[in-house]
């Protein structure tokens, strides 16, 4: 089988290619035979009842700084391809969400991965609500109130932007603490999005647990540490990540969620778990496949693309 391929995600000659899971998927399709384009977002467009993209037909090779090949820039119509990734990098902000809802519009056709019906009405800190036995205690308000009442029942939690990623704006309000109200308006006067709050869990001085899921099934997990003296263990914030094994709990987290995820067509999905609680659930555009090949040898892309085959077969 051999499938013309779509990747719409950041700029892919900067990217680091022995960390960027994107880079791995599309290193793997094009061992499988598939054809690469590669465009970015802001080039993305309907016209005239077509979803097209401007940008280049790739060839990579795992060589650093020599590891794409560009055709001539090229305007091409989506819905003559068989997969096309959604894979571009958050802030899951209006221009990330217009783009799900132009490439709805070549589904059921064209396979989009992730559905991007899904990705839209799933983001990260919000589906984990359909399982509040999962999560640690939580809110998300915009009213000080609420949020000032939630810290007085739990004393210490992490408060963040709703629709942040990377670790980016994260922080720490342990009892003892007096910037809440600070923090507050800080939120408030850049963005009109509500925050989230949860319980501090303990257990994030041992690790933030990234298990991979591929069409609903783990296929294993990273763990990622925190740097001394650091609540973020983002290995965009500076985590250390290291080889770890799935636990029961992590196996009934995942037995749990994966029938949602199968059903709602995220293929490639990665979950955060802090001890024995799901923290997030990371369907835009997940990361952790090259360190978890390196650490235990699962080849994660292949599994990805022997789902995808499967669903282009039937």
């Amino acid at each position: 089988m051999s499938l013309n391929v779509a990747l719409q995600m950041d700029p892919i000659g900067s990217v680091n290619i022995d960390a960027d899971s994107t880079f791995r998927i599309a290193l793997e399709a094009q061992a499988r035979g598939h054809r690469l384009f590669f465009y970015t977002p802001e080039h993305l467009a309907y016209d005239d009842g077509r979803v097209t993209a401007r940008g280049f037909w790739i060839e990579l090779r795992r060589e650093k700084g020599n590891h794409v090949t560009y055709s001539e820039e090229t305007l091409v119509n989506l819905g003559d391809f068989d997969v096309v990734w959604l894979r571009q990098d958050p802030p899951f902000d209006m221009g990330y969400i217009t783009t799900t809802h132009i490439l709805e519009l070549l589904m059921p056709k064209v396979l989009v991965a992730n559905d991007p019906f899904w990705v839209r009405n799933s983001p990260e800190k919000l589906l984990v609500l359909r399982f509040p036995d999962l999560i640690p205690p939580t809110t998300i308000a915009r009213d000080l109130a609420t949020i000032r009442a939630f810290k007085e029942r739990h004393g210490d939690i992490i408060l963040k932007p709703l629709y942040g990623n990377g670790g980016a704006g994260v922080f720490r309000l342990d009892p003892q603490d007096r910037n809440l109200s600070s923090l507050h308006e800080l939120f408030t006067s850049m963005s009109r999005e509500p925050m989230i709050a949860q319980k501090f869990l303990p257990a994030v001085e041992r690790g933030d647990k990234r298990i991979i899921l591929v069409d609903g099934e783990p296929i294993g997990a990273i763990n990622r540490v925190p740097q001394a003296g650091e609540t973020r263990s983002n290995m965009h914030a500076g985590g250390r990540p290291e080889r770890v094994g799935l636990t029961d709990r992590d196996r009934e987290i995942c037995a749990a969620i994966g029938p949602l995820l199968r059903e709602k067509g995220q293929i490639f999905v990665g979950i955060d778990v802090i001890g024995d609680r799901l923290t997030e659930i990371n369907v835009t555009s997940p990361t952790g496949l090259q360190e978890l090949e390196r650490f235990d040898g699962t080849n994660g892309a292949a599994l990805i693309w022997q789902a995808i085959e499967s669903r282009r077969r039937t």
